[in-house]
């Protein structure tokens, strides 16, 4: 189908919402420097327009060499996280309107986590440590005849941390995480933890002497940074303390 020609008023009307934005990104360009240097990109945008659509037309319009994750773009998949005027923020959910378009918009990858290009990071340690805590459903014995049942009290016991979608906005703004990249970090411990308190499971013990490890939970300050940067509004803060009691009390 032809995209319809707007008239001169209608396009008009179109432009004078636009305000125009300084977006300043932290450029790394392996092939070219081993130095990561900052580049203004200066461009017209709706404020009710999210910071990814600002990249995207970077990308599209501007200079299609810029890099960066995304995928579903609706907060879902949390592959575009990225730290936006200095705070871990998952690009497709903030407006720029709300993020001061007035000043430079800064956006810089997560940090921790070693930068491969542009906005990309090597999430292989962050998916290790995922990997590493067991976050799957481990039960005994024979395959039963029906579905486990659970109560809807026993499932709202780790509903807070079923919310995850491995962003690593958490993890990545942790400083233990910053400092040693051997923690199992927030996002680690919150997986955990979504089976150490699931009635169904049987593996609770294990998950905890996994994070019962000097690189565990133990290295947890509650600093809170990991609660303030998730996307999905997780008490994560509130998840590692729950596995540290459990850690001293090993009741679940």
């Amino acid at each position: 189908m032809a995209t319809p020609v707007l008239d001169k008023p209608a396009q008009d009307a179109t432009a004078s919402h636009l305000i125009t934005i300084t977006l300043r990104v932290r450029r790394f360009l392996p092939e070219v420097s081993d130095e990561a240097t900052w580049e203004d990109f200066a461009l017209e945008i709706d404020p009710k327009e999210r910071v990814l659509d600002a990249l995207h037309k970077v990308k599209w319009e501007m200079d299609g060499t810029l890099t960066f994750r995304r995928s579903c773009a609706h907060g879902i998949c949390g592959s575009d996280a990225m730290r936006i005027n200095g705070r871990n923020r998952l690009a497709c959910k903030t407006l720029i309107k709300d993020i001061n378009p007035e000043k430079p918009i800064t956006v810089e990858p997560i940090k921790g986590l070693a930068v491969l290009k542009d906005l990309v990071v090597d999430m292989e340690p962050f998916f290790q440590a995922y990997r590493d805590v067991m976050p799957f459903l481990v039960t005994k014995g024979n395959e039963p005849t029906r579905e486990r049942l659970q109560s809807a009290e026993d499932r709202e016991r780790f509903d807070d941390t079923t919310k995850c979608i491995l962003c690593a906005a958490c993890t990545s703004s942790c400083p233990v995480f910053w400092n040693d990249g051997q923690y199992f970090g927030p996002a680690a411990i919150v997986n955990a933890h979504r089976f150490i308190f699931d009635s169904r499971d049987e593996a609770g013990e294990q998950r905890l002497e996994i994070l019962n490890d000097k690189d565990g939970v133990w290295r947890c300050r509650t600093t809170f940074n990991c609660t303030d940067a998730c996307p999905r509004g997780i008490e994560v803060t509130k998840a590692i303390a729950e596995v540290k009691k459990a850690l001293i009390t090993r009741r679940y």
